[in-house]
C-alpha cells in the first residue's frame, strides 16, 4: 500500500462527506486507503462512511475511538495505517485532484523527507475580515509558504489540515503527544511542531504548492472574540510543550505589564490596539499554560 489517507473527525458529518467527496477525484494510480478515525462522534459519520465505502473500488476503513482528543485520533490513525506514508486531512478540508499524487511524488524525490505538508487555501463562510492582521491569518490555517518545492527550515512546518509523514518514522520515535492538541472544544494545540520538531532530528521537511487543500473556516470563527481565544490557547500551548517552563514565567511577567501600557498609549489606533490585547491573551495563556490553571 503506498499511501494511507487519514480523517480524524468528531460530529462533523457533512464535512466528513465533502472531504471524502474529494478523495475521489484524484489523480493517482497507486494503491491507497482512506481512514475515518471518528471520535467518538453522536452525529451519523458511520452513516456517511459506510455509504462513501459503497461507491468507490479503494479500501475505506472506519474506526470508532471512544477516548477523546485529536491527538489520540491521530496516533490510532498511525497504528491502523498500512501505506509508506500517511496523509492527514482535517474534515472540514477538501483536498485538490493533485493532492495525492503530489505528496507522494515529494516523498520519492528522497528517503531522507520525514515529513510534508502542502499548500492551505482559507474558503471563508462569508468573505476574509478586513481586520485580520497578516501576522494572525496562519491562525486559521492559512499556508503559502512557496511558489515550488522547497524545504521548510525551523521553525516553519506544515500544517495539520494537509501534512504527511513517512511511516517507517514511527519506527524509531513516538508519534504525537497526547497531553497536546485539541480535546472537544478547547484549542489546544502545539502537537504537529512538537513531533515535527523531533522528527527533524533525523530527517527533513518539505513543502509543495502542488498538493494543496481548501480549508473552511466558518463564520462562528470570524471574529475577534474567536481570534483572541485562539490565540490564548496558543500561548497555552507553547507553556505546556516547553522545557524551559521558568523561563515562559519570568518572560510573561516582565511583558504583560508593557503590553498594558501600550494598549492605553495606543488607544486612538484600533489595529495597534487588538495587537497589544493579543498580547496579552497569548502571555496569559502561556501564565496558566506553566500553572496548570487551563485544565
Amino acid at each position: 500500500m503506498k499511501a494511507s489517507i487519514a480523517i480524524c473527525t468528531h460530529n462533523r458529518a457533512a464535512d466528513v462527506k465533502e472531504a471524502l467527496v474529494s478523495l475521489m477525484k484524484q489523480n493517482f494510480d497507486g494503491p491507497f486507503e482512506v481512514l475515518v478515525i471518528d471520535n467518538r462522534s453522536t452525529d451519523n459519520t458511520r452513516e456517511i462512511v459506510e455509504e462513501f465505502r459503497k461507491l468507490v473500488d479503494i479500501p475505506v476503513v472506519y474506526v470508532y475511538e471512544e477516548r477523546l482528543g485529536l491527538s489520540v485520533a491521530r496516533n490510532r490513525a498511525i497504528r491502523e495505517a498500512k501505506g509508506e506514508y500517511i496523509l492527514f486531512l482535517d474534515d472540514d478540508a477538501v483536498a485538490s485532484p493533485d493532492w495525492i499524487r503530489c505528496i507522494v511524488a515529494l516523498f520519492e524525490l528522497d528517503p531522507r523527507i520525514g515529513v510534508a505538508g502542502g499548500k492551505i487555501d482559507p474558503a471563508w463562510e462569508g468573505s476574509e475580515p478586513q481586520w485580520l492582521p497578516e501576522e494572525n491569518r496562519t491562525l486559521y490555517t492559512i499556508l503559502d509558504y512557496a511558489d515550488e518545492i522547497v524545504e521548510m527550515k525551523k521553525p516553519h512546518i506544515p500544517f495539520g489540515a494537509n501534512v504527511a509523514f513517512r511511516m517507517s518514522v514511527f519506527d524509531e520515535m513516538a508519534p504525537f503527544r497526547e497531553d497536546l492538541g485539541r480535546v472537544g472544544s478547547n484549542l489546544l494545540s502545539s502537537e504537529e511542531s512538537e513531533l515535527i520538531e523531533r522528527i527533524r532530528e533525523k530527517y527533513t521537511v518539505f513543502y509543495t504548492p502542488h498538493a494543496s487543500v481548501l480549508h473552511k473556516i466558518p463564520r462562528s470563527r470570524i471574529s475577534r472574540k474567536w481570534l483572541l481565544r485562539r490565540i490564548y490557547w496558543q500561548g497555552v500551548s507553547r507553556a505546556v510543550s516547553s522545557n524551559k517552563k521558568s523561563g515562559l514565567v519570568l518572560h510573561s511577567l516582565i511583558r504583560l505589564p508593557v503590553f498594558a501600557v501600550l494598549t492605553i498609549v495606543f488607544a486612538y489606533d484600533k489595529r495597534k490596539i487588538f495587537r497589544n490585547v493579543s498580547k496579552l491573551f497569548y502571555n496569559n495563556g502561556l501564565l496558566r499554560g506553566v500553572l496548570k490553571l487551563h485544565q
